[in-house]
């Protein structure tokens, strides 16, 4: 029993540690969004002024307007296209089908900056123009093989009789895919273009070959400030996002209870009759 708990205490132990390694940086940030002192070095008192100057700093909701719009964009085409190869390649077991699903973990694997060289030289070869479509498309390159993976995880615990019986009653395969397969594997999929999301809206290699003159993206304006020091504005409108990411995350199961609830009261009211 004492060993028991020696054990259950250096593992409570180990926990604390790995969520103040995560989180103590985060902590620090959004209090050095309130700090007076212009350089993130000293405590100089709290203050909500960088909150009023990010308000009024148009070329920073600008730029962070250019990276919403980036990682919106790369979510949905990668979220599209990753998930119909999952459903395309699930039950292709050929050399050609298991080529292009092996090929798919590349872009995991290769290095990032590997990437970034190849996907520029091939858009200098074509004469094709950097800017924003460039950087989608290369973003999407780096995020479509998690949504791939997730989604075709999803597929794997999906039971195949649903869909063959979804046939044998007369639906035809677009019904079919809209109707049965797609809500049976919707958590793979938001899974996936969170995941997307999340990793197109701090993409910094990437983004930093393909981008013109006149593209900047969050990522791109806060390393160029790393010299000189992070403007308190950046702790700002970070602790923002990250406000608004607790506030989906929180709803999210919110929304489930409540869903709940409704779904108890109608099977309470079914009963009744």
């Amino acid at each position: 029993m004492k060993k028991k708990k020696i054990i259950r205490g250096l593992h409570g132990f180990y926990t604390l540690l790995c969520f103040i390694f995560f989180y103590a940086p985060v902590a620090v940030m959004v209090v050095y969004s309130f700090n007076q002192s212009k350089a993130n070095m000293v405590w100089q008192g709290f203050t909500t002024q960088w909150y009023e100057k990010l308000m009024g700093d148009t070329e920073l909701w600008t730029v962070f307007g250019t990276t919403l719009f980036i990682a919106f964009a790369t979510t949905i085409i990668a979220t599209v296209v990753g998930t119909m190869g999952a459903i395309g390649y699930k039950k292709d077991k050929g050399k050609i089908g298991k080529m292009i699903s092996n090929s798919i973990y590349l872009p995991i694997v290769v290095p990032e900056i590997v990437l970034a060289v190849a996907t520029f030289m091939v858009f200098n070869q074509t004469g094709i123009s950097l800017g924003v479509p460039a950087i989608i498309i290369g973003n999407t390159t780096i995020c479509l093989p998690y949504v791939y993976i997730t989604v075709k995880s999803r597929l794997v615990g999906m039971d195949p009789s649903i869909e063959e019986a979804s046939l044998d009653l007369g639906a035809d395969r677009v019904y079919t895919l809209f109707h049965i397969m797609i809500p049976q594997i919707i958590p793979g999929i938001m899974s996936g273009a969170f995941m997307s999301f999340s990793l197109a809206l701090d993409e910094l290699i990437i983004t930093s070959f393909l981008a013109d003159a006149g593209t900047t993206t969050l990522p791109m304006k806060v390393y160029s400030m790393m010299k000189k020091g992070v403007s308190p504005e950046i702790n700002a409108l970070t602790t923002i996002v990250l406000a608004v990411a607790l506030i989906g995350i929180l709803a999210f199961p919110l929304v489930g209870m409540i869903k709940e609830i409704k779904a108890k009261r109608v099977r309470a009211k079914l009963k009744d009759l």
